[in-house]
């Protein structure tokens, strides 16, 4: 037993080491804390305690061991957050969670973020450590009523008419800051002032409790106050101005029949002093309309009037579109054939009446139309009764013979709108789609309206005005298979050329048409296209931001039509009288614009409200200055044959100048001193210009007329050439003209095969509402017989005509010794005098060649620029030098002969020096003399001086 005993105690005290060594190995930290999921807790402003639901506890399985049972902190994620949670009791895991600072509820009312729970870890290090999940915390912040109700206005002023009694005359306002629905809501008003006919509700209507007189009392004020729902008043009270006024008939009262409207001036309010009348009855909103009526101008207003290919250009428009409808001439004739409507300047619009179409050449006709083209056209169309089953095609393309396949085609058809796309076959025999429909107002109620159809198949969007529509009805169709028919494309009506007789038009359309382009390969934008259509003219409003509060405006694409709506009447009668007119454009279309007035009215508590008559006002747009183009420049130009062989021949224009002048009458004579008629000038835009050969056309095979593309890089122009003469184009100003004109030159292979040349430009504006003069210029050539005595009778005699001008006089008054001629004597004192001048200012001159003549190189181009009008010019042949005697001094004596030799001797000059210019296309030591601002004053310019 004993032994059974002490066995036993060994095997307890071997188990007993056994377990001291397991707990050993044991881990002492195994649990995270734990907390809820979620807690919703509350504060009231300016307090520091959330009070949390449920408490902020968090437990540990690891307790009651020291550190790793024991919570030591919550921390909050969430760095907005501000609040803190602090550990009341570690043991028991009690926290709390309290504001860092302040909380306001009118700042934020709730807050949202996630707490964690951390014990205390393995040991007093605070090492191994557990967080717990994560929790998210809501909290709401209360509300302290702390802020007064404060009235809207200032002050509130209204009018009523006598012998009524009102349900409402005005409603007052107030609003409170604080946060909470019951103490930021009015639930009270109160009339302060004392034995006053007026009683106020809890929403703020004031109503009359007696009739009121306007003989007994024209005016009263009251003081009106206001409480939240917690009782607390407004710190002040707002006065209420009631105005009592007599019987009267409501309308709009302060308004002109006619307003004149001045180009160039700006927006022009319409309607200064215009007031709503409603004669006491108050209204509780007003709606009025202004439209603004100009659908007999033009394409339903002022628009600019610039070409289609230059309106393009100047809207950033992509390029590469054809014109369908050009203007008529012997490069575009197919348009020819068609009737132009003149409503308005320099507008472009082709009617059809059902019996006129054209045909598109085939070199015309976009080849590449892709997946991806844009259609557009102006068009105003009207329904045709009687013909509306019939199809009236704007533009179709068709089969030339054999077969009536419609490949692509734009028709109106029951005032609906088609657009049909027939695509080849070329990969799969299936449907698609082919035919896009819409139903539209705008297409048959007889006004212009601007169409563009974009196509990126099998996408098709229709812009009408600037404004997408998506069509209402798509129909598919089988591809057309391929053929060698040609096609015709046509305008107007469809070409039918097979399963007829004989091929003719059919399907013609009844309306007017402008601009009608195809740009294949891409599509326009929504920018480029409002730009386009944009109109120039239209409603304004001065001073968007003064508009009164709660008036609500809307203006139509056009600009054309203005609703406003408001519920107060001062404030809608105060917008109303910040309505204009503006015309952008700088030449605006004269006449008269129609403007119509509607307005509609609501009451308070009435089932039956005032009537406000419509009234018809015209905007006159009054006759704008016109402008006139004057083009001037030296008219005559005389050249060696040399210059115009050239490389880079002859500049015609580099002088030239463009100026535009406007005569202002007595309406802006303050601009001009206050004189009538006096001219100012002004800087416009022009659209093109044209040089024409006057005579027999250019001869391409030895003369042409040239300009470098790179002239019109950075410009909005561009030029077409041909033997008729030059044609530039494009919306730009003046200068630019300018510039790229200048630039212009002539080449001429063999002048001596050709006859003197006469050049005509002129400038258009608005294409070619206003143009400019018609400026010729004449080029004379000389030949090499001539090229000598030119250069000798002309060139080198100039050169003392700023120095010794008394010596033209002389010889202009003595030409040759006959009867009456003076003495001897007195002529070689004269001949003495000028020979020592001479002498004088050749000295000079050659010092100033020898400090030239390294830095001067033979300059063609500046060579061409001598231009020389000989038509007015006295010339004095200096009888020192050795140069040709001009034609007309062939009678002068001997003995001036001899003195020449003498003095060109002493001057080292020779013969060869001067009489070489046969040979030589430019003159060596020759000058070229600018035109200045005054005609016959000559400058030295000795950039030209060659060596």
């Amino acid at each position: 037993m004993n032994m059974q005993r002490i066995s036993e105690v060994v095997l307890l005290v071997a188990g007993f080491a056994l377990g001291l060594c397991a707990c050993h190995t044991v881990k002492v930290n195994k649990h995270k804390p734990w907390i809820e999921t979620s807690y919703h807790g509350v504060i009231t402003e300016n307090m520091d305690i959330v009070q949390l639901d449920p408490p902020l506890v968090a437990l540990d399985k690891d307790a009651p061991v020291p550190y790793a049972g024991e919570i030591c902190a919550f921390k909050i994620h969430g760095l907005e957050a501000p609040f803190e949670a602090v550990v009341l009791n570690g043991t028991s895991g009690e926290g709390q969670l309290r504001a860092k600072g302040l909380v306001d509820c009118e700042l934020q009312k709730e807050y949202t973020f996630i707490i964690q729970a951390h014990d205390c870890g393995a040991g007093p290090g605070g090492t191994g450590g557990k967080k717990s999940h994560k929790a998210v915390v809501h909290i709401q912040v209360n509300d302290v009523n702390e802020f007064s109700p404060v009235f809207r206005e200032v002050q509130y002023h209204t009018a009523v008419t006598e012998g009524k009694i009102y349900d409402s005359i005005l409603q007052v306002e107030a609003t409170d800051q604080d946060c909470s629905s019951q103490y930021s809501q009015i639930c009270n008003y109160q009339i302060t002032t004392t034995n006053t006919p007026f009683a106020i509700d809890r929403n703020g209507n004031i109503r009359n409790t007696e009739k009121l007189s306007f003989e007994k009392q024209q005016q009263y004020e009251v003081l009106v106050t206001a409480f939240d729902c917690g009782q607390k008043r407004s710190t002040e009270s707002v006065p209420v101005h009631i105005d009592v006024k007599p019987v009267c008939k409501p309308g709009w009262q302060g308004w002109d029949k006619r307003v004149d409207y001045e180009p160039g001036t700006g927006s022009k309010q319409l309607f200064p002093k215009m007031n709503l009348e409603t004669c006491g009855g108050l209204l509780s909103s007003v709606r009025t309309t202004v439209e603004l009526q100009t659908s007999h101008i033009g394409k339903g207003c002022d628009r600019e009037t610039y070409s289609e290919k230059s309106l393009q250009k100047l809207c950033g428009a992509s390029s590469g579109s054809t014109d369908l409808l050009p203007a008529p001439s012997t490069s575009t004739n197919w348009t020819a054939s068609l009737v132009t409507d003149s409503e308005r300047d320099s507008d472009l619009i082709f009617r059809f009446d059902g019996r006129q179409a054209a045909k598109i050449p085939d070199q015309v006709v976009p080849q590449n139309l892709t997946d991806q083209f844009t259609v557009a056209t102006w068009m105003k169309h009207g329904p045709n009764p009687g013909l509306r089953a019939e199809k009236e095609t704007l533009l179709c393309n068709s089969d030339k013979t054999e077969m009536n396949r419609h490949h692509y085609s734009l028709y109106v058809h029951n005032c609906r709108l088609v657009f049909l796309l027939r695509r080849d076959f070329i990969q799969v025999d299936t449907f698609r789609p082919a035919e896009f429909h819409w139903k539209l107002d705008q297409i048959c109620d007889k006004e212009w309206h601007y169409y563009v159809i974009n196509v990126e198949f099998p996408v098709v969007t229709l812009y009408v005005d600037g404004v997408t529509y998506d069509p209402y009805l798509v129909t598919d169709d089988w591809p057309i298979h391929p053929s060698q028919i040609d096609v015709q494309l046509t305008v107007g009506a469809c070409w039918q050329g097979g399963e007829v007789t004989k091929p003719r038009f059919t399907q013609y359309f009844r309306g007017s048409l402008s601009g009608l382009t195809i740009r294949p390969g891409k599509i326009e934008s929504q920018k480029v296209i409002s730009c386009l259509q944009a109109c120039k003219e239209g409603l304004d409003i001065n001073s968007l931001e003064s508009l009164g509060k709660g008036i609500k405006f809307h203006f139509n694409p056009a600009q054309s039509i203005l609703v406003m709506e408001g519920e107060d009447l001062e404030n809608m009668n105060a917008a109303l009288r910040k309505v204009s007119y503006i015309n952008s454009r700088q030449f605006p279309t004269p006449g008269i614009r129609h403007l119509h007035i509607s307005t509609s009215v609501q009451c308070f508590g009435e089932d039956t409200c005032i009537f406000i008559p419509d009234i018809d006002a015209v905007v006159m747009v009054l006759q704008p200055s016109e402008p006139r183009i004057t083009i001037a420049g030296v008219d005559r130009l005389t050249r060696p044959a040399a210059d115009l062989r050239g490389p880079a021949g002859l500049t015609l224009f580099q002088d030239l100048h463009i100026i535009s002048t406007v005569t202002k009458g007595d309406t802006a004579s303050h601009h001009t001193a206050g004189r009538p008629g006096v001219q100012e000038e002004i800087i416009h835009n022009l659209d093109y210009c044209d040089i024409l050969v006057l005579g027999e056309e250019l001869r391409p095979e030895q003369e042409s007329l040239q300009l470098q593309r790179s002239t019109l890089l950075g410009k909005h122009l561009d030029a077409t050439n041909s033997t008729s003469g030059m044609s530039i184009y494009g919306v730009d100003s003046m200068s630019n003209y300018e510039q790229v004109i200048r630039q212009v030159y002539y080449h001429n292979w063999h002048p001596a095969q050709t006859p003197d040349r006469k050049f005509r430009l002129t400038c258009s504006e608005l294409n070619g509402r206003y143009t400019s003069n018609e400026f010729t210029l004449e080029i004379s050539v000389l030949h090499k017989s001539e090229a000598g005595e030119h250069v000798n009778h002309m060139v080198a005699p100039s050169q003392y005509m700023q120095v010794v001008p008394h010596l033209a006089m002389v010889h202009s008054l003595y030409p040759t010794h006959g009867p009456g001629a003076p003495s001897a004597a007195t002529v070689v004192i004269v001949i003495c005098i000028a020979a020592l001048v001479v002498v004088v200012v050749l000295g000079i001159y050659r010092i100033h060649l020898t400090h030239q003549q390294e830095g001067r190189n033979s300059d063609t181009t500046k060579e061409r620029e001598l231009d020389w009008d000989d038509s007015a010019l006295n010339i004095t042949v200096n009888p020192m030098e050795s140069f040709q005697e001009p034609q007309g001094a062939e009678e002068e004596a001997s003995e001036e002969d001899e003195e020449d030799d003498d003095e060109e001797e002493d001057d080292d000059i020779t013969s060869a020096e001067s009489n070489d210019s046969e040979e030589e296309e430019e003159v060596p030591g020759s000058l070229s003399v600018k035109q200045g601002s005054k005609r016959g004053q000559l400058d030295w310019d000795n950039s030209t001086l060659t060596y």
